[in-house]
């Protein structure tokens, strides 16, 4: 394990005694050691420790947290995935409760428990490694085709396993989901996954556009065809010819122009408005909806046969709330974007904000978080996304005792939730293996699924 880039674990500790201590119990590790603050952070820069252990009462005054507390803040500044865990005096809650809400991992207590403090360090470096492999993953995604699709939830992988193989075929495709969910960056998938991505990629929003105009946006006109019409003026299915257009809300489009835009899915002819002679486009279509189609074709406002035209391949997004792991991801790499464009730095998120990331049910889908964390990344003050800063309600701020312990419960039970949905994604749900990994029996994993709320995938 000593040569493991994932096993380095620093121990900031003054005291020789409890140095000495912490080598023998936790010799499993790549141990790295320092005395001071400024001695951890050239450790930090150094060696990029998963897991940290830092004594809060560290020179020039031992006796108080304040030196502890800002080599927290320098630690967590210069990597924010590393694990951090404080050690405190026993009467000493205070200052562990302000570490934790500093972005601390977890913490423990003095006189050292060498069975409590191995459980914590491993379950620290099980979540540095998998939220790790969550990231590289992540990247692995942003391929030119799949670029802005986040997601490691079975739902969403299979999504993308199917635009990987549709994409090479000329087969017209349905992108169904609900509003938010990304239709349009699958549909941006197929085009560049093709072998027309070096031809245009066109889209129109059959709901955005009125009625009367809609025609001639899709099939364009000659000069005269109506009042107005000065020029001659190619529509948007002309304008993708060699490549893709992508019709977004086919479900809007009016019934009138439906029996059209069927007979050109049929033939591959246009007609522009005022034209004469047809015209030969050669264009694969993307169609989109958040409506249920066969409804609306019960209720006659959808042409049965255009729906058998346009859906010889259906691919549909899962709604948010369904894609088990995957707020938390998304969370972070939209708080990623936005930092970077408006060049500020944020160590990363609350307990709390991720608490309440992972158990919202997210209406809106992915549009809605991505506004929610594009807006807390341009109002938060602090160093930390917390839930107010989300624009969501938040009771932290009260202090009574029943309060601060409710606070360290659901921050241990936040780390036990990210842990836990991180192993079943890396194991696709597969319980018996993610039980192995975890280190635990497959009856206390499914006891912890059902405390957690966790589903079985």
């Amino acid at each position: 394990m000593v040569n493991n880039p994932n096993n380095k674990l620093l121990i900031v500790e003054d005291n020789p005694g409890v140095r000495k201590q912490l080598k023998w119990a936790l010799n499993d590790y790549d141990l790295l050691f320092a005395e001071n603050r400024t001695e951890a952070i050239e450790q930090i820069g150094t060696h990029s420790p998963g897991v940290v252990t830092l004594d809060l009462g560290l020179p020039p005054d031992p006796t108080n947290a304040s030196e502890g507390l800002a080599a927290l803040e320098q630690i967590l500044a210069i990597n924010p995935q590393t694990k951090v865990i404080v050690v405190t005096g026993n009467d000493d809650r205070a200052n562990a409760l302000q570490a934790i809400s500093l972005g601390a991992y977890d913490f423990y207590e003095k006189p050292i428990d060498v069975d409590v403090l191995n459980l914590i360090v491993t379950r620290s470096f099980r979540l540095f490694k998998l939220e790790a492999e969550n990231k590289a993953l992540s990247e692995k995604q942003q391929s030119p085709g799949l670029t802005g699709i986040v997601g490691a939830s079975q739902q969403i992988q299979a999504a993308c396993r199917m635009v990987e193989k549709v994409a090479p075929t000329l087969a017209t495709t349905l992108v169904v989901g609900e509003s938010g969910t990304g239709k349009e960056l699958f549909a941006r998938a197929l085009h560049h996954l093709s072998p027309r991505r070096d031809k245009p990629f066109v889209a129109l929003n059959c709901a955005a556009i009125p009625e009367n105009l809609l025609e001639s946006e899709l099939f364009g006109y000659e000069k005269g065809a109506f009042t107005g019409a000065t020029k001659q003026s190619k529509g948007k299915i002309e304008q993708a010819h060699g490549g893709s257009l992508f019709l977004d809300e086919i479900g809007d489009m009016p019934v009138s122009l439906q029996a059209k835009m069927l007979r050109f899915l049929q033939e591959r002819y246009i007609d522009r408005l005022g034209g004469q002679a047809p015209i030969p486009v050669d264009v694969r279509i993307i169609c989109a909806t958040h409506q249920n189609l066969e409804q609306s074709i019960e209720a006659q406002r959808f042409r049965q046969d255009l729906y058998f035209r346009i859906s010889e391949i259906d691919i549909e997004i899962p709604p948010l709330r369904d894609r088990h792991g995957d707020k938390v991801l998304l969370a972070q790499f939209f708080l990623e974007k936005f930092s970077k464009k408006n060049a500020k730095h944020f160590r990363g998120y609350t307990v709390s904000a991720l608490k309440k990331i992972d158990h919202y049910a997210w209406p809106g889908n992915v549009r809605e978080l991505e506004n929610k964390v594009g807006r807390a990344v341009i109002l938060a003050e602090g160093q930390t996304i917390d839930v107010a800063d989300l624009g969501f309600f938040s009771d932290d701020a009260e202090t009574t005792e029943e309060s601060l312990s409710l606070t360290l419960r659901q921050a241990r039970e936040a780390a036990e939730l990210a842990v836990i949905q991180r192993v079943l994604t890396v194991h696709n749900y597969n319980v018996s293996q993610a039980a192995e990994t975890l280190g635990v029996s497959r009856p206390q994993l499914y006891n912890l699924m059902k405390k957690l709320g966790i589903n079985h995938g």
